[in-house]
């Protein structure tokens, strides 16, 4: 049998008031000063507001920088970083969603190791593991906080650049439903259908395992559920917190089996025209499934199942058609765009995105591996 290796971030806190208990164990980590990162938005809500009176609590000294994008830059790293070194910090904490978490590694890489954050673009570049990062999450989606994956956007290229390096996950993940309370519909559901990405995509790719499969398996079953329930009503606690329990489930699979073409293709379009990257996901996934169920359609039938589809007798094909009209409903129902058109995407930017899209990190982890022409057409089937 295969070797595999299993990465994970050390301490995981997860469940509801989980935030108080983070404060306690920042405490302990013998932390001087922190840069706490995150975006403008989120430091002028009430969220962040009471991350930020926990640190104070804890008595920890700290520093904000707030000026992350949606799609993070280059400029936004560096920035940042001066913040970090100008103020003598020795570890970094981040307040949000994707955005935050992929700044904050992608700062403490380069505060380890030197250099400009496109030094680090693909696999496992840097030598020396970042300082100590605290990643309080404020969405049930992106799963960067418990992953070794963070992207970029280089904007002089308009490419979203992937790093999947070990060096860059956390110490400390938190995930309190409680902080999560106040999103909006939209961004539910944008960072839910990443989640459910996230597994499906990992329970495809070749590089899953028994341990990755199981858990990327809990995280559909649970997005099934309680998606379109957090979605209808975003003070459903309940919800909110199984939404984070498949968040990290799908997050820690991913993370060691790997993503595949829809991420790829998803990165080209969040670099060129700064889209919504669950958005992008959700859109592409059931297409992008289309494809692989062609050539591998037996990946399909343990997700047909997680699903609730009574797989016994079925034929492959079947499961795999009924995962991805399950999939198709399941973004109606929450409210998903259908077209890329919609979005401001355009044909004549159809070479450039394929072009792109294959030279990405994770698309090696496709099951299949399409020409260009094949890439193209998915995106023009989308638009």
């Amino acid at each position: 049998m295969a070797t595999h290796a299993y990465y994970v971030p050390p301490v995981n806190l997860m469940g509801r008031g989980c935030l108080h208990e983070a404060g306690k164990m920042i405490e302990n980590m013998g932390i001087r000063k922190a840069l706490v990162v995150s975006d403008r938005r989120l430091i002028s809500s009430g969220v962040a507001q009471q991350v930020l009176s926990i640190l104070r609590k804890s008595g920890l000294d700290y520093v904000v920088y707030d000026g992350v994008q949606p799609n993070p830059t280059c400029q936004n790293v560096h920035d940042g970083l001066h913040v970090f070194q100008d103020h003598g910090c020795d570890a970094i904490i981040s307040i949000g969603g994707g955005s935050p978490q992929d700044a904050t590694k992608a700062i403490g890489i380069v505060a380890t190791n030197g250099g400009h954050i496109r030094d680090y673009e693909g696999l496992h570049q840097s030598k020396h593991k970042s300082v100590p990062l605290v990643a309080i999450n404020t969405t049930a989606g992106t799963s960067s906080e418990v992953t070794m994956n963070y992207v970029i956007t280089d904007e002089e290229r308009k490419v979203k650049m992937v790093m999947v390096d070990r060096n860059s996950l956390v110490d400390l993940s938190v995930n309190d439903p409680e902080l999560m309370l106040s999103k909006p519909a939209s961004l539910t559901a944008a960072t839910g259908m990443d989640a459910l990405t996230h597994a499906v995509e990992a329970m495809v790719t070749p590089g899953g395992f028994t341990v990755t499969s199981a858990t990327a398996a809990a995280a559909v079953e649970l997005i099934f559920e309680y998606l379109p329930r957090a979605v209808r009503d975003g003070s459903d606690l309940e919800a909110r917190e199984h939404m984070t329990y498949a968040c990290f489930l799908g997050g820690i699979a991913f993370n060691n089996a790997g993503l595949g073409y829809v991420h790829a293709m998803a990165h080209q379009l969040g670099g060129v025209y700064d889209l919504p990257h669950g958005v992008c996901n959700a859109m592409l996934l059931p297409y992008v499934e289309e494809l692989n169920a062609k050539h591998v359609p037996g990946k399909f039938r343990h997700i047909a199942k997680a699903i609730g589809m009574d797989v016994k007798g079925k034929r492959d094909e079947e499961c795999s058609e009924y995962v991805i009209q399950a999939i198709r409903q399941l973004s109606k129902d929450v409210g998903i765009p259908e077209k890329l058109s919609e979005l401001g995407v355009k044909d004549p930017d159809v070479e450039l995105l394929a072009d792109n899209a294959m030279k990405d990190a994770c698309a090696p982890g496709n099951p299949y591996q399409p020409s260009r022409d094949e890439v193209m057409e998915l995106f023009r089937k989308i638009i």
